[in-house]
């Protein structure tokens, strides 16, 4: 069977229509700003969000990954 990549995978929802990636990385981005600002004053570098059984994992200002909240932190 073949395999479909997940780079694969948004590049099609992104080209067919099927999802607006833009608007979602949008109010992804939005929906994590407040815990980014804090999480800015207290450290740099990396830090987690944990919010609806996700673990969001950001570095360097950038989401890198979203995991289950209880998952191993290597990402």
């Amino acid at each position: 069977m073949i395999r479909v990549s997940d780079h694969a995978l948004l590049r099609f929802l992104e080209r067919t229509g099927a999802a607006e990636v833009e608007a979602l990385r949008s109010v992804l981005a939005q929906s994590l700003q407040r815990a980014h600002n804090t999480a800015t004053r207290i450290s740099e570098g990396e830090y987690y969000v944990v919010a609806d059984g996700l673990r969001y994992v950001i570095r360097n200002n950038t989401l890198v990954t979203v995991l289950y909240e209880h998952a191993p932190t290597s990402t």
